[in-house]
């Protein structure tokens, strides 16, 4: 038979009302009657109802996360990261993948009560979010959102700088036609990352081999190399708005039996698992996955108990990792 409150507050000869002070952590219980409760407790190997403690002190101890994908390396270990960091302080994580707020499992998730904080990873209709998360009063952070003016409450890398010293570091090693493939231009990093390339080109007075925009694929990198290899053409460099993009190319040229980097050169972004895995090992821009979680987490927990007021944002440095795709083994600065 499942031991209650009740069976608590009887052994202990105290009354509900202070056996549930006890178990709330209350401050004005005398010693002696606490000590009395908690040796009722062990005595009856009582174990509180955790769902109904959390309703009782107003909060659900649940901290939700809405993300558009998890087949993503970089995303996965942003979530790994919050999910230790808030599971530290009492926090159970609840994702759900979603591509917009009226999606049935971003509905669940912001629904009165459901949750105690909201983080966003990389949002699409964040102002529709925060519209709906403000009228809820519940605390939120966004992380790589796509708008400057919602940069309240935000954990944010700075892609230009990233694509600057990508960009860089072409140069410096005497690429002087350069290609940049990019991602959606619905993405604040894909913007960035461009304007970051386009200003280390300027800086020289070089213009872009080709500057083209598309998915975060595979695909878009592949088909792109397959055509300039059609058209008899190709950069020294690339730089690609992702690694996914980046291997792609790399796909493309080494069917076509010309070698990375002495023909050309390829620089990715985001450090994806499967940068370091496939030869040539990829040079490319890591995003801090577990700085940006631990942000985050410490940002929403400051939120959720009332210490942080006013907006404040976050905003870290990307580092380059050189690999086998720019540099020939022997000149190679490994990670």
């Amino acid at each position: 038979m499942k031991v209650s409150i009740f069976d608590v507050a009887k052994k202990s000869g105290l009354s509900v009302v202070t056996v549930s002070r006890v178990l709330n952590g209350a401050e004005t219980v005398r010693e002696k009657n606490r000590q009395k409760v908690l040796e009722a407790i062990k005595e009856l190997d009582y174990r509180p109802n955790a769902a109904a403690r959390s309703l009782a002190r107003g909060k659900t101890g649940i901290v939700g996360l809405i993300v558009t994908t998890l087949q993503d390396s970089f995303f996965d270990a942003v979530v790994k990261e919050l999910n230790e960091v808030l599971a530290l302080h009492g926090y159970f994580l609840a994702v759900s993948v979603s591509t917009g707020i009226a999606s049935d499992e971003a509905h669940y998730l912001i629904q009165e009560d459901r949750v105690d904080g909201l983080i966003l990873l990389s949002p699409m209709e964040e102002d529709n979010y925060i519209v709906e998360l403000k009228r809820r009063n519940i605390p939120y952070v966004l992380i790589d959102n796509q708008k400057p003016e919602n940069d309240a409450f935000s954990v944010t890398v700075d892609n230009f700088k990233g694509g600057y010293a990508a960009t860089k570091h072409l140069l410096n090693l005497g690429h002087t036609s350069i290609a940049h493939l990019s991602g959606h231009n619905m993405f604040r990093s894909t913007k960035e990352r461009r304007s970051g390339f386009l200003k280390a080109l300027e800086e020289q007075g070089l213009a872009p081999f080709e500057l083209l925009t598309g998915e975060f694929e595979i695909a878009f990198g592949y088909d792109t190399c397959r055509r300039w290899l059609r058209e008899g053409r190709l950069p020294s460099a690339v730089f690609a708005g992702d690694d996914n993009i980046a291997l792609g190319v790399a796909n493309a040229l080494m069917e076509a039996g010309i070698h990375v980097p002495d023909s050309v050169a390829i620089v990715g972004y985001d450090d994806q698992d499967i940068s370091s895995k496939l030869h040539p090992y990829l040079t490319t821009v890591r995003q801090p996955a577990d700085r940006i979680g631990l942000a985050a987490a410490d940002m929403l927990l400051k939120r959720m108990d009332g210490t942080m007021k006013r907006g404040a944002s976050v905003r870290l440095d990307p580092e380059l990792i050189v690999r086998e795709s720019t540099v020939t083994p022997a000149e190679e600065t490994y990670d």
